[in-house]
């Protein structure tokens, strides 16, 4: 009951906050976390299990869907820079700073601490970034971290409990340990989504098939977390194969799937920024303090606080001045300056787009999740060390990060006068050529299909068809009017059988040119997404007739 209560108000109060143009998941953690302190308020508490292998996994499967591939190899190096570098300097840093400022944790502890505080929030950073509206490579970037700094988080966080409670990881190496999670996760992720691809297309039931889908991302983070691999991984490389293959996939399965996964995002999203406010009342109830240790457990934490926040802009620009100077004093890199294409995009971006990258580092439900986590007692029966202490810290990072970033990254976009009104002229003219490659191919099946006609068909409806479809084309009408176009009152159900056949086969031959177009690299692969988007509505409508 209180799970329903907590989902069904966090929707309601995300509804109002779109109505009035506020951004959802400030105002329900603000007003989660006061909901907290109401007296007698039972305390709602996930096992940290459930949230990692219930709640993460669709939301990360769910921006893996929608992915570019290509984007994530035209950059890697940037998304590797911060989804893996950034997090072990933040985590090897943090712990520093923690054991400095609260000798009592000792540095096994703060690398905990550091640990669970590292990776920013992947529902956080996206949603806000979406909600913005900001450019598309730099979405790109954060979406791209976002799905690979869990990972690397979480294996730190593995070997730091292991160091600090007596007891032996599966590898006591951290580089083979990482190594070995990320092979495995990926391995898992990938043949678990090649048997549901291969499922799928036997199916025939778009019901069963969306179905099998929404099981793909609890079975793969499961399936790694039992070899020892990394779950986040196995999730995100699944999402990654289906969603590069979606095209493959009937169109009643494909508008099933989008719509499932962006209530089930909106769900969730709303879900995961309630659960961090509720939490408040609760961990600094927790904590053994009295008189003056609060004022020195305020310090602490605002300490801990501004390094996490201080070290993202440190190394975006660390990396990014390194990067200047290169290619700069470097021939060969300076005439690769401008290089662009599947293997990398070596353009540096825009300092207003470093800055507000340096400043979408927000934490969420991962460092809360890991937090909980924290076993209560060593290999040798003693307490943790700073349990409490570093469950606390990491709820005012969480929540303190987000308070502050989300609400100053709308006026820094205003300020530094970010948009993604200069790629919209690009972007347009992708869509005419993707539009131009769809009708080719649709011109191209007619053709076909008149000087080889399927069996049972009028070669007269046929020319007909042809004809219309030149003149909406001509007339820069969309596709689906050519039913509307072609078709009498008094054509016999079987012509009408016919003319669904023959745009059933328009349809799909231009979606393999679409598809084809994007895996030589011609055209975008998101283009190519929106574009299949607007096929499949056009072969709904057509189905509906």
């Amino acid at each position: 009951m209180q799970l329903l209560l907590v989902v069904v108000g966090a929707i309601a109060v995300t509804a109002v906050a779109n109505r009035r143009g506020l951004q959802p998941s400030i105002v329900v953690v603000v007003l989660a976390s006061a909901v907290s302190f109401v007296p007698g308020l039972p305390r709602f508490e996930l096992e940290p299990e459930l949230i990692l292998s219930v709640v993460l996994p669709p939301l990360l499967y769910s921006a893996a869907l929608d992915f570019s591939v290509y984007s994530l190899a035209r950059n890697l190096r940037p998304i590797l820079s911060l989804g893996v570098g950034m997090v072990v300097v933040s985590t090897l840093v943090t712990a520093v700073v923690a054991n400095w400022i609260v000798p009592q944790f000792g540095l096994v502890a703060a690398l905990v601490l550091g640990a669970v505080v590292a990776p920013p929030d992947a529902v956080s950073a996206v949603a806000i970034g979406r909600k913005l509206g900001l450019p598309k490579r730099l979405m790109t970037i954060l979406t791209g971290e976002s799905l690979v700094n869990d990972a690397t988080a979480l294996t730190i966080f593995t070997l730091a409990v292991a160091a600090a409670t007596g007891s032996h990881p599966f590898i006591d190496n951290a580089v083979l340990l990482f190594l070995y999670a990320s092979v495995v996760g990926c391995g898992v992720g990938l043949i678990l989504a090649a048997g549901v691809h291969w499922t799928r297309q036997r199916l025939g039931e778009s019901g069963l098939e969306t179905a099998l889908g929404l099981v793909v991302p609890f079975a793969a983070y499961l399936f790694a977390e039992e070899l020892h691999g990394s779950g986040v991984l196995a999730v995100v490389a699944a999402g990654f194969w289906l969603g590069h293959h979606d095209a493959n996939a009937g169109f009643e399965t494909r508008l099933q799937g989008r719509q499932v996964w962006r209530s089930l995002d909106t769900l969730l999203e709303a879900f995961v920024f309630a659960y961090m406010g509720l939490q408040c009342s609760f961990v600094f109830a927790d904590l053994p303090l009295h008189g003056g240790q609060w004022a020195q457990f305020a310090l602490s934490a605002v300490v801990v606080l501004l390094t996490v926040l201080l070290i993202r802009p440190f190394w975006v620009f660390l990396t990014y001045g390194q990067r200047v100077l290169r290619r700069r004093y470097l021939p060969f890199l300076r005439r690769r300056r401008r290089r662009q294409g599947l293997l990398g995009d070596h353009r540096p971006l825009p300092r207003n787009q470093l800055l507000i990258l340096s400043w979408s580092g927000m934490r969420g439900v991962v460092t809360l999740a890991a937090a909980a986590g924290v076993p209560a007692v060593t290999a040798s029966g003693e307490p943790f060390p700073g349990r409490t202490a570093i469950q606390a810290l990491a709820f005012v990072v969480a929540v303190g990060s987000l308070l502050i970033q989300a609400p100053t990254l709308p006026f820094l976009v205003r300020r530094l006068n970010i948009s993604a009104d200069a790629e919209e002229e690009a972007e347009a003219e992708e869509v005419r050529r993707a539009r131009r490659i769809a009708r080719s191919a649709a011109e191209q099946a007619l053709r076909d299909m008149i000087d080889h006609p399927p069996p049972g068909a009028d070669p007269a409806v046929l020319a007909t068809m042809r004809d219309r479809f030149a003149e909406a084309m001509r007339a820069r009408q969309s596709a689906d009017d050519l039913d509307a176009e072609v078709e009498e009152a008094e054509h016999a159900p079987v012509v009408r059988e016919t003319m669904l056949a023959v745009r059933r086969e328009l349809l799909a031959a231009q979606r393999r040119a679409l598809t084809d177009a994007r895996d030589a690299g011609e055209l975008d692969d998101e283009v190519m997404r929106r574009e299949l988007e607007r096929l499949d509505y056009e072969e709904a409508a057509a189905a509906a007739d």
